[in-house]
């Protein structure tokens, strides 16, 4: 079993306040613009198959080759999962597109990495953080690159085109 991880796509920091957060952001990197959206999670369960949900609130914005996402929690279940989601000013998790979720979910369980929360999107995209903190001190996302998640990069990544560094901080 090949212990590859696939290219980073994403890279996301726990934050307070996710708009303030963006503002400073941008101006401190020059990554952006964030676009801010409400993400609720309600199709999810944990390790253990118990119930799970993720609400939170995301700014989007491209750093470089790599979309950075900003997450302000607003709950987080199951506890192992939501113990993750404490404490600012680190990576929380890293994001990585796969061609079979399925598959990749297996074999980072396999190699020691189980998944903290398994959860599906409203559009209906599956994707899970598996618990890769003893070793990277981070978490991963997986998910396959569905077309509403292509979009989602796309539109981060066309915005920072040439961006000048104006309006930093937008609506989703």
């Amino acid at each position: 079993m090949s212990p590859t991880l696939g290219a980073i796509a994403q890279i996301a920091y726990v934050v307070d306040d996710v708009a303030t957060a963006a503002q400073r952001f941008s101006a401190r990197t020059g990554a952006g613009p964030f676009f801010l959206r409400r993400n609720i999670i309600e199709v999810a369960h944990g390790p253990a198959g118990e119930g799970g949900e993720f609400d939170h609130s995301s700014a989007y914005g491209q750093w470089g080759a790599v979309q950075v996402e900003l997450v302000e929690v607003h709950s987080a279940a199951p506890a192992e999962f939501a113990a993750t989601t404490s404490g600012r000013g680190r990576v929380h998790h890293v994001a990585t597109l796969v061609p079979s979720f399925d598959d990749e979910q297996a074999r980072l369980t396999e190699l020691g990495h189980p998944a903290l929360l398994t959860a599906t999107t409203p559009s209906g995209n599956s994707f899970a953080f598996h618990d890769t903190r003893a070793e990277f001190g981070h978490l991963v996302e997986i998910y396959e690159p569905a077309a509403s998640i292509v979009a989602l990069y796309a539109k981060v990544a066309a915005a920072a085109n040439g961006w000048d560094g104006r309006r930093a901080v937008r609506d989703f």
